[in-house]
């Protein structure tokens, strides 16, 4: 009889376990897509799994943005968590633009700094996935907060050089064959976007910590 209200009641620690359910899914989404760059049969496989975490993360998006609208008290200003949730989430949906473009474009091997980028992805990945799970001690792990985010805007900036010396070796390497020039550049600028993306995030955890810490 009173479902309705205690539905409304404040449910803070409810916005901290998504914020973590979603980095599970943009971590696992990362490495599948890392797999992918694996090659050969690996490709098909793991792409498959990238739009499977892709779409998990999107329901606890929506998940996020219901309990925002729903709930009386929040951890953060109801503008933050939007910012931070959909900061992460357009993290795994260029993830899921780079799996698409791979297989559009039917890319079975890749260079290797199309991998090292990959593997960039993941650690960056994996440090959000450590943020949002010290956010609900905020004040207390402030410093190592500030800290894991410029890690992750390190790595942004390791992909971004990257992104450069691999284009050039790319461009170098395929002579006057100018398709596999432009398939190859696409792949490199979703990467970096992907890269990108994290960078946001972690300067929306940078405010939340100078804001809230």
């Amino acid at each position: 009889m009173l479902g309705w209200f205690h539905a409304l009641m404040p449910q803070e620690g409810k916005f901290f376990e998504l914020f973590v359910r979603h980095a599970e899914a943009v971590v696992a989404g990362a490495e599948a897509l890392r797999a992918m760059l694996e090659g050969g049969e690996a490709v098909e496989r793991n792409y498959l799994r990238v739009m499977e975490y892709e779409s998990a993360a999107d329901d606890v998006t929506r998940e996020v943005l219901i309990a925002v609208r729903r709930n009386f008290i929040t951890p953060f200003d109801r503008s933050i968590i939007r910012s931070l949730i959909t900061s992460m989430d357009n993290g795994i949906d260029q993830m899921q633009k780079t799996a698409k473009a791979i297989r559009l474009f039917d890319v079975h091997s890749f260079e290797p700094e199309m991998r090292e980028m990959a593997d960039a992805i993941v650690s960056a990945a994996k440090l959000v996935k450590e943020a949002v799970s010290l956010l609900h001690v905020l004040r207390e792990e402030g410093t190592r907060l500030s800290g894991l985010s410029e890690k992750i805007s390190k790595i942004e900036g390791q992909a971004d050089e990257l992104h450069d010396i691999g284009l050039k070796a790319l461009y170098q390497k395929s002579g006057t064959n100018a398709m596999a020039f432009f398939v190859g550049a696409e792949i490199y600028d979703h990467l970096e976007k992907v890269t990108d993306r994290f960078d946001d995030v972690a300067n929306e955890i940078h405010g939340i910590v100078v804001e809230h810490g």
